[in-house]
């Protein structure tokens, strides 16, 4: 093994699906309304994802939690970081 080479346990596709079980986590699907409200916000930034992101949060009426400065100062979202 060479020393870059990093052997996670359990694999992050595991630790992804054991996480999502234990948290009981719901999905919030991506609708149209969603998209076109994802144009809407006045964000700081264009980064789409953010965008969906924020958008998603403000639809279900849900709070952000993050530290992603440009979601944190965005005044239309509701977050914890």
């Amino acid at each position: 093994m060479k020393k870059e080479d990093l052997i996670l346990k359990p694999t992050p596709e595991q630790w992804i699906q054991n996480s999502l079980q234990q948290l009981d986590t719901k999905e919030a699907p991506l609708s149209n309304d969603i998209a076109i409200l994802s144009r809407q916000l006045d964000l700081v930034h264009q980064d789409p994802a953010d965008r969906f992101i924020a958008a998603t949060a403000i639809h279900y009426e849900l709070t952000l939690v993050t530290v992603d400065g440009n979601l944190t100062k965005a005044t239309c979202l509701n977050t914890l970081s």
